[in-house]
């Protein structure tokens, strides 16, 4: 069989085979024999001197159990798409060249700033493209959204392959990252955001999962009844992403012998909160009310942060005594951490995504991997033993 496609240069293609063939644990001369081709063409293919042939192309992919989309793609070539723009649109959201994300979720293309996803990972994500310009006339939608020209960065197919996540558990980057291992091009975007803004961006059709961890105060059960309540009339799925203890983020040594939540009400201790109906500002009101405590009897009730991450840096920095969050935040920043309780962190998709975004599939196959399990438990205060577990709502 002939090796090389005159039609298009190896250049105008991203090329996965190498990476795939690797993530399979085979050698070149192993997937050669299988695919019924030399040793040579498939160093010759993954060093991109050559492109293979259609029929080519299809034997390897069938070796290596995926779409012949997943080792060869066209790369972006500045096609410019109308998308609708979402999250906070600030002057530089809507700057021409501005880098974006954009994903397809249902029907529609999603644009939002990279620079939302905060400071550390505006540098460390890629944009899938940038700013071209409004159109002209357009204006707010009922929903708060505008129509926005982006000129791609890569290839649309790629781009449309992409999993939206909107939550407050940063792990779901290293599940992105396990799932480009199965799948070569996939990749999981995740907005960080609190539990009840999670499911909102869900009902609005802006990201393919909610991430939340909200245990209701009279029967003790994680996220269902919550669920219940928010998404009346959604077919949906809830999925279990992992468990963890939410508590009190303290300084390191505790210098203020913080125990409760009561302790909270001295005037030298100062708090951060997390936005309304995050998991944790709830989790923070259930324990005022239980101990027969105000808002106002707290300083610093209203001075918010954005994440569980940013409670901690900000307790380890001294900016405030004590927050509400979750273990692995307090030991990634070395503070001290005081459990409240044992909370399970769902994953809220609909089952029409799960139908119509095959990736979506193979992300839930992905979380359930030992290998991903190990290595989500190292991290520290997770306990992943009830991963993918699927509850359903009646």
């Amino acid at each position: 069989m002939g090796l090389q496609h005159e039609a298009e240069p190896t250049h105008h293609f991203q090329n996965h085979l190498k990476e795939m063939r690797v993530s399979r644990g085979l050698s070149q001369s192993e997937l050669a024999v299988r695919a019924g081709i030399t040793r040579q063409a498939v160093f010759a293919i993954e060093a991109g001197k050559y492109l293979p042939t259609t029929a080519v192309a299809l034997h390897l992919a069938n070796v290596l159990n995926c779409q012949v989309e997943d080792l060869f793609r066209l790369i972006g070539t500045g096609e410019i798409v109308t998308g609708e723009l979402v999250g906070a649109l600030r002057p530089e959201s809507l700057a021409k060249n501005a880098r974006v994300k954009v994903a397809r979720v249902g029907e529609r293309l999603i644009v939002r700033s990279v620079a939302s996803l905060g400071d550390a990972l505006n540098y460390a994500i890629p944009a899938d493209g940038l700013v071209a310009e409004l159109p002209d006339g357009a204006r707010s939608s009922k929903k708060g959204l505008r129509p926005i020209q982006v000129r791609l960065l890569r290839d649309r197919q790629l781009i449309e392959q992409e999993i939206a996540v909107a939550g407050c558990d940063p792990a779901v980057f290293l599940a992105g990252e396990y799932l480009r291992r199965h799948t070569s091009s996939a990749a999981v975007t995740g907005w960080t955001m609190g539990s009840g803004a999670a499911l909102d961006a869900l009902k609005r059709g802006e990201v393919h999962i909610a991430g939340i961890h909200i245990v209701d105060s009279k029967s003790g059960e994680s996220n269902l009844p919550y669920v219940k309540q928010h998404l009346k009339g959604y077919d949906v799925n809830v999925i279990t992403f992992a468990r963890w203890e939410e508590g009190l983020i303290v300084r390191e040594g505790n210098p203020l012998s913080i125990r409760t939540i009561s302790d909270l009400a001295r005037r030298e201790a100062r708090i951060i909160n997390r936005e309304p109906r995050s998991g944790a500002r709830i989790l923070l009101d259930q324990q005022l009310l239980a101990a027969g405590m105000e808002s106002h009897d707290l300083n610093g009730y209203e001075r918010v942060a954005s994440s569980h991450l940013d409670v901690a840096r900000m307790v380890s920095e001294g900016q405030a005594d004590a927050g509400i969050g979750v273990r692995f935040a307090a030991h990634y920043y070395g503070c001290d951490f005081i459990p409240i309780q044992d909370a399970r962190y769902d994953l809220v998709v609909p089952k029409a995504y799960l139908a119509s975004h095959r990736l979506l599939e193979t992300f839930f196959d992905t979380i359930v991997t030992r290998q991903f399990r190990s290595e989500v438990e190292a991290i520290g205060g997770y306990d992943t033993k009830q991963t993918g577990t699927l509850h359903r709502l009646p």
